[in-house]
């Protein structure tokens, strides 16, 4: 048996042929026998009808409040008391949820916008059913959004964070109609070298990654299948941002400095040389950002919240959020350190929150969920969406 070498975070790969000979035999390690819920249908209030259907019939729930568990895995609507006549679509990540978005939608909602998240195929339900998906696959289900909320609206902004990133970045790329991007830890190229691999250990592997499965918000765990699909979304948007002289539609994005998931260096190139709007805007969540003009940098040496370093999901959520936040309820332990030390994170004990890999003498990290300069970041984000 092959040992792994080196963690697989469920937001997008840094794969190694390591998971094969696990011992995980539980259901949810195993996909649909129906396949896959459809996710065309011809408005948005079906799809979330018909995908809260799916997700009811075929869920494996990990708490015993199993309609919340649907609630917050599900896509969902803000719609303003008062709409500006602007629209925005949200993509979550590759083994995450709808819920990766809640409080940035909700504060893009206050502000007007008639805001969407969506479930992308293979969540939601079990993990075993990111065996069953495909880049295209993805990518259908994401235009398929969009025209129906061009039904409603002309004027629509995209947003993605990682995987999703890709996804909305390969659209947009395409489509001179959209306003522009919002694009959280963008992964056009994943930080490991490995991830080609994932081409061909599909063929012959299940698993890039197995792990328990623990939080009802994410998967934990990652089907190689998955993983090449990830790596395809890559070289797409790759290739599309390659031939692009350059996007002149403003693009937010927001990368942490202690990121371990994606190439921070060429996200950030793109966003010098491709994004080349004057209103376009970078929010870095660390000590050394790039040498650009259309920057704010913010310190994550926070020793008053416990706070090492950013990490990849650790932009998306305010301080206040019930389940990621300071006080939330959902920590993740599993975050590169020793046994011994992750079982005193699991037991309740105070720890310090950074990046997966993260190691301090003397520190227990939890994996940092929260963005605590979520405000400065929306007020970034709704200057950007100000001045298409």
């Amino acid at each position: 048996m092959l040992k792994k070498t080196q963690h697989l975070t469920i937001a997008i790969v840094a794969t190694t042929l390591a998971a094969c000979g696990s011992n995980h035999n539980e259901p949810l390690y195993y996909q649909s026998g129906a396949g896959l819920s459809s996710f065309d249908q011809d408005t948005f209030e079906e799809y979330v009808s018909e995908t809260q259907a799916w997700m009811r019939a075929e869920r494996y729930y990990l708490t015993e409040d199993k309609e919340r568990e649907i609630a917050l895995n599900s896509p969902k609507e803000y719609r303003p008391s008062q709409m500006n006549g602007e629209a925005i679509l949200l993509v979550h990540g590759l083994g995450d949820s709808p819920y990766s978005f809640v409080d940035i939608a909700q504060r893009l909602s206050d502000q007007g916008y008639l805001v969407r998240t969506m479930l992308l195929p293979g969540h939601g339900t079990k993990v075993g059913d990111l065996k069953l998906v495909s880049a295209q696959l993805w990518q259908k289900s994401v235009e398929q959004q969009i025209k129906l909320l061009q039904r409603e609206v002309n004027s629509v902004w995209l947003g993605g964070y990682s995987t999703g990133a890709n996804l909305v970045t390969s659209y947009a790329l395409n489509d001179d109609s959209l306003n522009g991007l919002i694009l959280f830890s963008p992964a056009f190229k994943a930080q490991s070298n490995l991830a080609p691999m994932t081409q061909w250990a599909q063929y012959f592997m299940d698993w890039a990654d197995q792990d328990p499965e623990d939080n009802y918000l994410r998967y934990g765990s990652l089907p190689m299948k998955a993983a090449a699909s990830y790596y395809e979304t890559t070289q797409q948007v790759q290739q599309q941002l390659s031939k692009a002289e350059s996007y002149n539609k403003p693009v937010f994005m927001l990368i942490s400095e202690g990121d371990t998931v994606i190439d921070k260096s060429f996200a950030v190139q793109h966003f010098a040389t491709t994004f080349t709007n004057p209103n376009s805007h970078l929010v870095w969540l660390g000590d050394n950002p790039p040498k650009e003009q259309r920057v704010s940098a913010y310190s994550m040496n926070l020793p008053s919240l416990r706070v090492s370093e950013g990490s990849h999901m650790g932009g998306l959520f305010s301080p206040d959020n019930k389940e990621y936040g300071i006080k939330g309820e959902v920590r993740i332990c599993d975050n590169g350190q020793l046994i011994e030390d992750t079982l005193k994170c699991q037991s309740g004990e105070p720890v310090w929150y950074s990046s997966y890999g993260y190691l301090e003498p003397g520190k227990v990290h939890a994996r940092l969920t929260f963005n605590p300069y979520f405000d400065e970041s929306i007020e970034e984000l709704a200057k950007v969406l100000s001045k298409q």
